[in-house]
């Protein structure tokens, strides 16, 4: 939750100055590299089945696939309410998580992943726009359910992974799945990857926003090796609210008593899922 929060909030800050698509290819190579230099100390095991080996490319797929329709979703539409609809993602782990996996929350548990959802949607939408209809709402909206469709495929796919052969292993292959994929969108698209021109402070910016992403990836899957995907990544979809906190505290943004409201009510939730 804290790295993806942080993520997002260095890209808002950072990468709107040589595009999301860079952005995300750098960023993701960088989170590559640092996973990597890690692997070196730990030298993890490298026995993978070849069931497994089939599921790289697939987990690689579905998780490109959603960051490119959820950046596209940025370009066409509303920044609020795109990324209150990105926050299906973990609707869709969790329908995909009970229904093909077997994973099952107690009732204290569902209160708690209920609330987080909640919170996390009245926090993320600029209810001044919505009173306001400075918008409209099909603008995106589609191309971020379908990323939120593809994250949540990603995270059960990648459950899988994990629980076979751990999740340093399946956080570097996935990385290196992930940059070939975005090698092959830039060649079949036509668009320009050179971070030439670029100042020093954005591509530094974008180095640490791969190593956190990285790092937020890794977190997750290790807790995929000891908890179900139906629990941890509703926890981990409440990145808005560290995504906000940041740009308040260092943004001087404002907030509405109802985003405040949704904010405490998503950390309740995180609280309550504890028991």
């Amino acid at each position: 939750m804290f790295g993806w929060g942080l993520y997002d909030f260095l890209g808002g800050v950072f990468a709107k100055q040589i595009g999301p698509y860079k952005s995300f290819f750098w960023s993701q190579l960088a989170g590559l590299a640092s996973i990597l230099l890690l692997g070196f100390f730990m030298t993890p095991s490298m026995v993978v089945s070849s069931g497994v080996m089939l599921l790289f490319p697939v987990a690689a797929l579905l998780y490109s696939a959603g960051y490119l329709f959820f950046f596209r979703g940025f370009e066409v539409g509303n920044m609020s309410i795109v990324a209150a609809t990105m926050n299906l993602w973990a609707v869709f782990t969790m329908l995909f998580a009970f229904t093909f996996m077997g994973q099952r929350l107690s009732t204290l548990q569902t209160v708690g992943v209920l609330m987080i959802l909640t919170g996390v949607t009245l926090a993320s939408l600029n209810w001044n726009e919505i009173q306001q209809r400075n918008f409209q709402l099909s603008a995106g909206v589609k191309e971020a359910i379908a990323g939120a469709f593809f994250f949540g495929m990603y995270w059960n796919v990648s459950e899988v992974i994990v629980e076979e052969i751990g999740w340093l292993v399946s956080t570097a292959l996935i990385k290196v799945g992930i940059v070939v994929f975005m090698l092959l969108f830039f060649v079949l698209s036509k668009r320009g990857m050179s971070l030439a021109g670029t100042d020093s402070k954005t591509m530094f910016a974008i180095f640490i926003m791969g190593m956190v992403e990285a790092g937020a990836v890794a977190v997750v899957n290790y807790g995929l090796t000891i908890g179900d995907a139906i629990l941890i990544t509703p926890i981990a979809s409440a990145l808005s609210i560290v995504t906000i906190g940041l740009a308040i505290i260092f943004l001087k943004d404002k907030i509405t008593r109802l985003q405040g409201l949704g904010i405490a009510t998503a950390v309740l939730g995180i609280v309550v899922t504890g028991f």
